[in-house]
């Protein structure tokens, strides 16, 4: 699986590349599924671009996804801590969505990390966790009552640096162990990105690749797109699957 990460928590500061607007957001997701990605996670915006858990804004971003974008491709957002700081009313909001997410990733060294996800479990809404490196999130995670309900793990490398980004990732995975038989898509971020995604080729692991966690193709050069980026990555993810390059 190629999961998109088509925009995370980034601004119009970005680039006009980065989509923002539902519509915006729904146009990139249907050219990057067409390009092969199979899974979709999303940062819904309010119209000035910030990060929201609104069930408003929640709702016209994942009505203009499926309308472009239907079943079986699941298409998933953020809970980050960003878009709402209290956790309490994180959770508050999940119950007060009127359009549910095929899935939801909830960081897990975040303050309310259970709580946000027991209410997306309650609402039937898969639950990824987020198991930052350089965080206390994996052993959090590895003792919550919750980690066997949920939907997969995303390792999430945090090191930008191309020479120690695949020894970063390899210590994640490390510690993560089995992960209570979790499924594991293993992806980087920045310069990190593109050797993180080669290893989890080798390794024979999900990924993801979008604007999200880099704006630059494997040769350095600027992405006109998040289908650029998805065909860019597929080939990346097969070439280091099939040769054992990482």
């Amino acid at each position: 699986m190629v999961q998109l990460c088509a925009n995370g928590d980034r601004t119009s500061a970005d680039g006009a590349v980065v989509p923002l607007s539902p519509e915006a957001i729904a146009d990139s997701v249907a050219g990057a599924v067409a390009a092969g990605a199979t899974d979709v996670h999303v940062h819904p915006k309010t119209p000035c671009g910030r990060d929201s858990l609104s069930p408003r804004v929640l709702a016209a971003t994942l009505d203009a996804i499926r309308a472009r974008v239907p079943a079986p491709v699941a298409v998933g957002v953020t809970t980050g801590a960003w878009a709402e700081p209290d956790p309490a009313v994180r959770a508050a909001r999940v119950r007060s969505w009127t359009v549910l997410p095929d899935h939801a990733s909830v960081n897990w060294h975040e303050p309310g990390a259970e709580q946000v996800a027991a209410a997306l479990i309650e609402r039937g809404v898969g639950v990824e966790a987020g198991l930052w490196s350089g965080t206390d999130g994996a052993a959090r995670f590895l003792r919550s009552p919750l980690a066997p309900k949920v939907l997969r793990v995303l390792a999430e490398v945090t090191d930008t640096d191309p020479a120690t980004a695949r020894d970063t990732a390899r210590a994640l995975l490390s510690e993560l162990g089995t992960a209570h038989d979790r499924p594991v898509l293993l992806h980087g971020e920045g310069a990190g990105a593109w050797p993180v995604l080669r290893l989890a080729g080798r390794l024979g692991l999900p990924t993801r690749i979008g604007l999200e966690d880099t704006l630059c193709l494997p040769d350095g050069h600027r992405a006109t797109s998040n289908a650029e980026l998805v065909t860019a990555g597929l080939a990346e993810w097969t070439s280091a699957r099939r040769s054992g390059r990482t």
